[in-house]
């Protein structure tokens, strides 16, 4: 999607790793394939297995630094598109719940209030679908924890469709993969300083 010498944005698929893990199944994944042709990409951030849309990489270890305060500092803004079960009452919302790791159940994360780290995403309603009822909204994070809009979704009464952690007996089978896309980031750019937008449509 963008490409210059010190960062790449790609449009990752639904289905695929942000980066290779431990176990030689689980070798496929964004950065394998990237550093075929890029030998010095590094990942900025991640996204799910299941979720797709923009993914920003670093061409080198500078830019990846940069990359780095800016997404812990929150600097980054990002905006998700998902369909959730059911019908969404309020237009918009705040859902502030804190998560924690679940040990007992990896790879699942839980809500905790005395253990959890913040964990806060506003919503807004894009339209309703019929048939069976669904919703179709834009999160916008302003934290990134691991499965934060799956579980705040959960917590809201309206898990995304298609996922396999955090559902109801129906959510999970109204979709073949999960509803959820990053489908527009805004942040700086790693050399020049200079704001730079990056959007990925959503094909669902």
């Amino acid at each position: 999607m963008y490409q210059d010498d010190y960062l790449l944005a790609v449009n990752k698929p639904s289905g695929l790793l942000s980066l290779s893990g431990k176990n030689p199944l689980n070798k496929d994944s964004v950065h394998y394939r990237i550093v075929k042709q890029f030998p010095t990409a590094l990942m900025a951030h991640r996204l799910d297995f299941g979720t797709s849309g923009v993914l920003l990489l670093a061409l080198d270890k500078k830019s990846n630094g940069e990359l780095t305060k800016q997404f812990q500092a929150r600097s980054v803004k990002k905006r998700y598109s998902a369909v959730l079960f059911g019908k969404v009452q309020d237009p918009e919302g705040r859902v502030s719940v804190p998560i924690v790791k679940d040990p007992a159940n990896f790879p699942r994360q839980k809500i905790c209030f005395e253990q959890g780290k913040e964990a806060i995403s506003h919503y807004r309603v894009i339209e309703y679908l019929e048939n069976p009822p669904r919703t179709r909204v834009e999160f916008t994070p302003e934290t990134g924890r691991t499965h934060q809009l799956r579980i705040h979704s959960l917590a809201m009464g309206h898990p995304i469709l298609g996922c396999d952690l955090y559902a109801n007996d129906q959510s999970k089978q109204l979709a073949e993969r999960l509803l959820l896309h990053a489908s527009w980031i805004e942040f700086l750019h790693p050399h020049s300083n200079q704001p730079m937008t990056i959007e990925a449509p959503c094909r669902f």
